[in-house]
């Protein structure tokens, strides 16, 4: 099986502009979203490895309102069919019952990790984010009322855990990775976080849509 922390770091990205403390506050993103900038994102599809027609999916981006503002994570389930045993989002696929992405995003997190829609104020959606699996996944951001409760559904989650938001935010912590892949070079980031008990390996789509979160909060 593919390890990725295996794969040699190729640069860091220490020589862009970190996001300012000042614009990772609720208030501020708030702003931001209600005025978004003109901006692109700057990781839009994975190489495809997937043979299946596109499924369109939502994830919800949740940054739990902290004295510093945190961005919950999830480990999935070593068994799921796709993206097993990888830190990701709360989300999966559009049923057909759900509205729009929003209706989505909440559903799977209400099912994945017993989080409340109550707790949560959606700022707005990002750009959609296309894996290799053949995901086209739209990020919903919102912010998490602290007072939520978390329970994590076994049969989808091993462990829920938070990233501080300005760490995630500061490219000096996004790391390159390439390795040759089916006759081209395959180029990933990721973004490795230690709680003080364990290494949480950020990579692959999940660093991909915070990356797009970075160029979102850093353009002018």
């Amino acid at each position: 099986m593919f390890d990725p922390r295996t794969v040699p770091v190729a640069g860091r990205d220490a020589h862009l502009p970190v996001v300012p403390l000042a614009a990772l506050q609720a208030s501020a993103l708030r702003r931001r979203f209600a005025e978004p900038p003109d901006w692109s994102p700057e990781l839009r599809t994975e190489p495809s490895f997937s043979s299946r027609a596109p499924s369109p999916a939502s994830v919800l981006v949740p940054l739990v309102m902290r004295e510093t503002l945190t961005v919950l994570l999830t480990h999935r389930t070593s068994h799921l069919s796709s993206h097993s045993g990888q830190v990701a989002f709360p989300g999966g696929k559009v049923d057909p019952e759900d509205t729009d992405a929003v209706a989505t995003a909440l559903r799977e997190a209400q099912e994945e990790i017993g989080l409340e829609s109550r707790h949560v104020e959606v700022l707005g959606t990002m750009p959609t984010y296309t894996t290799g699996s053949a995901f086209v996944v739209t990020p919903v951001v919102a912010l998490v009322n602290e007072a939520m409760v978390i329970e994590a559904n076994p049969h989808e989650v091993a462990q829920v855990f938070e990233v501080p938001l300005p760490f995630l935010m500061n490219p000096a912590n996004h790391r390159r990775h390439q390795v040759p892949w089916e006759g081209r070079v395959r180029e990933w980031l990721s973004m490795p976080y230690h709680d003080g008990q364990m290494e949480h390996f950020i990579w692959g789509a999940t660093a991909g849509m915070l990356r797009n979160l970075y160029r979102f909060l850093q353009a002018h």
